[in-house]
């Protein structure tokens, strides 16, 4: 149970919001507390990385999606300097202010060991997309690595957990929005707490509870949109002179077939590809390290393909898990791979066909065909975008390149606040980052915690 039984401020969620947000908050001092449904970060294992096992087992909570330090603690590290892509800050705050947020955040991560080095913007390789009908976004952009990343992390927790009171492996259950109070189980039992500020941060692994929540209370939601993909692995030469000069080639694509975009994001040079655990549906997703002994000789990133739904039809999350689903069905629990030539020539790829592959795999998936589980427009679509990335980077539509599905991101339902992320109808409960729909990155996140502990701390 907590020390105390009112807190000054309670944060929800110990993704890079909520520890921004922390981080903030207690250099004013005060009574916090940030409660997080996943492990401490020093406990966070999960059994594939430490090759326990070679396959998922649906650990719950996933130590890859949840835990101190959220999803971004494992993840490739990249760090966007930009407005232009990462999320929708700009649609409260001027430009100005969220990349001055962003330096911000980035000051507190370089105090804690994270690199200085910084990608630039490339016109050359911009033009280059534009003569084949590609358009690429651009930002300065830093590579933290999936291994840095973590340590940056650890040293940033360890910084504020004499100010903050921190309870991990405690699951909230229930937010009364009229008394500003918060239940909560661990395994010490069920206990509530109140707070005269609420930051709600529960990132995407907590975007159903936090929607669930909003019905309930009646608070209006905004989104019917969702991106369903693949990841596509390749050698990584392929892409050299694109991501030793920016790092992250970030391209979308306006199928000539349905007018549907498509985007390839999410990069991952000399990575992995790893399987994520949400809710028990598996997707995929890629890491890439910094230490050289942990490289591979692939490049990985996502290629998703975006539908906006229209009513009568609002859960566009559910949607992309049911797809997500059906590949797991149909591999018999875990993820599928297929090479871009057997699914062009409509045949599933078996064993035999994935051992004579040019291409190694970095994931142990199942092969398979993934035209049983995802939707054929969306499949029309990556291929299409495969051919036209082709142009650019030859050799990208290669026979043996591995396409691993089902990868999804969806965006969070985003309820209706004020112009300081403060929901409407409530007193003082706040709403910040991936999981409630305003941003989609490390930076833009991290940016929205220290901003509203920015506001909390000026009243």
């Amino acid at each position: 149970m907590t020390k105390y039984n009112h807190y000054d401020t309670i944060i929800i969620g110990g993704g890079i919001g909520g520890i921004m947000a922390a981080h903030r908050l207690s250099r004013k001092g005060g009574k916090i507390l940030l409660l997080e449904r996943g492990h401490a970060l020093r406990n966070r294992s999960c059994p594939i990385v430490k090759g326990k096992v070679d396959h998922c087992i649906k650990c719950s909570p996933c130590a890859i999606m949840q835990g101190m330090g959220g999803a971004g603690a494992f993840s490739d590290g990249k760090y966007v300097i930009s407005t232009e892509y990462g999320g929708w800050l700009t649609a409260f705050l001027p430009h100005e202010q969220v990349i001055n947020y962003i330096e911000q955040a980035d000051s507190i991560l370089v105090e804690n060991g994270a690199t200085t080095q910084r990608f630039m913007p490339n016109n050359d390789l911009k033009l280059l997309c534009l003569q084949h009908d590609l358009h690429m976004h651009q930002a300065e952009l830093k590579h933290l690595g999936t291994d840095e990343n973590y340590v940056t992390m650890v040293k940033l927790v360890d910084s504020i957990s004499d100010k903050v009171e921190i309870l991990t492996d405690s699951r909230v259950t229930d937010i009364d929005k009229s008394k500003n109070a918060v239940t909560y189980v661990n395994a010490q039992g069920e206990f509530s707490v109140t707070g005269e500020n609420l930051i709600i941060a529960v990132g995407r692994a907590g975007s159903g509870f936090f929607s669930d929540w909003c019905k309930k209370n009646k608070i209006a939601l905004e989104n019917n949109q969702v991106d369903v993909g693949v990841r596509v692995e390749l050698p990584a030469m392929i892409w050299n002179h694109f991501s030793k000069v920016i790092y992250e080639p970030k391209i979308w694509y306006r199928s000539k077939a349905y007018g549907d975009i498509t985007r390839m994001f999410c990069f991952n040079e000399r990575g992995h590809v790893v399987t994520e655990n949400t809710d028990g549906v598996l997707t995929v997703n890629g890491h890439s390290f910094r230490h050289e002994e942990r490289k591979t000789n692939n490049s990985n990133f996502a290629l998703l393909t975006t539908t906006k739904f229209t009513q009568p039809f609002n859960e566009p999350i559910e949607y992309a898990k049911y797809v997500a689903s059906l590949a797991n069905k149909i591999s018999g629990g875990g993820v599928l791979v297929q090479r871009l030539g057997d699914l062009m020539m409509g045949r599933r790829s078996n064993e035999h066909r994935m051992k004579s592959s040019t291409t190694r795999p970095t994931l142990n998936a199942v092969p398979g065909d993934l035209s049983l589980c995802m939707p054929k427009r969306q499949l029309d679509n990556i291929i299409e975008t495969l051919q036209a990335l082709d142009k650019i980077a030859p050799g990208t539509a290669n026979h043996d390149t591995l396409l691993y599905g089902v990868e999804c991101k969806y965006y969070s339902a985003r309820p209706d606040v004020d112009a300081d992320f403060k929901i409407k109808g409530t007193n003082n409960i706040y709403a910040i980052g991936d999981g409630a729909g305003f941003t989609r990155s490390l930076s833009q996140a991290a940016a929205n915690g220290l901003f509203v502990a920015d506001i909390i701390n000026g009243k």
